[in-house]
C-alpha cells in the first residue's frame, strides 16, 4: 500500500467548537466545513491536516458510533515550542507536562483539547548518549 496521505480525524460530540479551538490555538483553517465533519489545514503547512468527525454520523460504523475519540495523543513538531507554549498559557489553557527538555531527544509539553485528546508540542533535540544508541543512523533529532 502506498499511501497519498495521512491525517487523523478525531471523532466528537462537538465538532464547530473542535474545530474552533484547533484553529484558535494551534493555527489550522478549514478546508471543508459542514455541521458533521470539519477538514483542518496547518495555516502553516498544507502537509499537516486534521478531520474533525460528529461521533454520531453514520459514516461511523455502528460499533463505534458514539464514541468520543480518548486515549490519543497527537504530536506536532514545531520549530519553537516556546513560543507555542507561550500562546497557549496566555489562552488560559492548562499545560498538563511542563515545557521540558527529555534525555530521550524531545523539548515538548503537553496539553489538551476539548475531548481530551493529548498534543504534545515537540522540538526534537540532541539526545543523551544512552538514547542515542537507540536512533536508528541519521534518525537522532538536532
Amino acid at each position: 500500500m502506498k499511501a497519498t496521505s495521512y491525517y487523523p480525524v478525531i471523532m466528537t460530540h462537538d465538532v464547530a467548537g473542535t474545530a474552533a479551538f484547533y484553529a484558535s490555538h494551534l493555527r489550522f483553517k478549514p478546508l471543508f466545513e459542514s455541521d458533521w465533519y470539519v477538514h483542518l489545514q496547518s495555516a502553516e503547512d498544507e502537509g499537516v491536516n486534521l478531520g474533525i468527525v460528529d461521533a454520531d454520523h453514520e459514516t461511523i460504523p455502528e460499533k463505534a458510533r458514539g464514541t468520543a475519540s480518548q486515549g490519543l495523543l497527537i504530536n506536532f513538531e514545531v520549530e519553537d515550542p516556546d513560543a507555542v507554549h507561550e500562546r497557549i498559557v496566555a489562552a488560559g489553557l492548562p499545560i498538563l507536562r511542563s515545557l521540558r527538555d527529555e534525555a530521550f531527544g524531545q523539548r515538548h509539553f503537553i496539553f489538551a483539547d476539548p475531548n481530551g485528546v493529548l498534543i504534545d508540542v515537540i522540538k526534537p533535540i540532541q539526545p543523551s548518549a544512552e538514547f542515542l544508541e537507540q536512533y536508528a543512523d541519521g534518525a537522532a533529532g538536532a
